[in-house]
């Protein structure tokens, strides 16, 4: 009995610090729902705020970046500069045109030198003889006409057309022809020997037309 009564008075004397304990004396328990209320740390002291660096560029100054081969201007008042720099392109049309004519007499060039058959003979003529006729059209009013490139150039294809119509016969007639009187025209030797005129005289005007300008 006596230890019963110690504890109860064990238990008395506890109770109010217990309750301290519990709520502190004050304060009831926060609700869970409405989250932590206590007091953050400054985290603020742990980091440092870093501030992006401006760039610089790699020269401080156009100027200087230029002064060591400044740039001068155009002297387009210099003669010397304007014919010869400016001018990109000196070659007139009619060069132009003449180049291109070039390769067309030597295709028939090398028909006569490779004793190409007669068709394909009058076929490299014929291609020719339009190619002339077309400049000669062109520039039947203008200063180039009057050019001894222009002029060779005529006379070369009118004597292609001359010897090309020459085979075209004999290679047509020949077999019905005696090679005396009229028919000596269409002799191989006579041919042979026209077509060594138009050689040469296609080798001269090929000479002619690349020393143009």
């Amino acid at each position: 009995m006596r230890k019963f009564l110690v504890l109860i008075l064990i238990l008395l004397l506890h109770a109010p610090q217990s309750n301290a304990g519990l709520f502190g004396g004050r304060k009831p328990p926060a609700d869970q729902g409405a989250g932590y209320v206590g007091t953050l740390p400054d985290l603020s002291k742990s980091f440092t705020t870093t501030e992006p660096n401006s760039t610089k560029p790699v020269f401080e100054k156009t100027e200087q970046f230029h002064s060591g081969n400044a740039l001068k201007p155009i002297p387009r008042e210099d003669p010397a500069f304007v014919n010869i720099i400016l001018k990109s392109d000196k070659t007139s049309e009619y060069i132009n045109d003449l180049n291109e004519m070039i390769p067309v007499l030597e295709k028939i060039l090398d028909s006569i030198e490779e004793h190409e058959p007669v068709q394909r003979f009058v076929a490299r003529v014929y291609f020719l003889t339009k190619n002339v006729e077309y400049l000669r059209d062109k520039y039947a009013e203008k200063p180039e006409s009057s050019f001894i490139s222009f002029q060779r150039l005529q006379e070369v294809s009118n004597h292609a057309q001359t010897v090309s119509n020459l085979r075209a016969e004999a290679e047509k007639y020949k077999p019905y022809l005696a090679y005396g009187g009229a028919g000596y025209i269409y002799n191989n030797n006579n041919i042979e020997q026209q077509l060594e005129y138009l050689r040469i005289e296609i080798e001269e005007a090929i000479v002619v037309l690349k020393e143009a300008n």
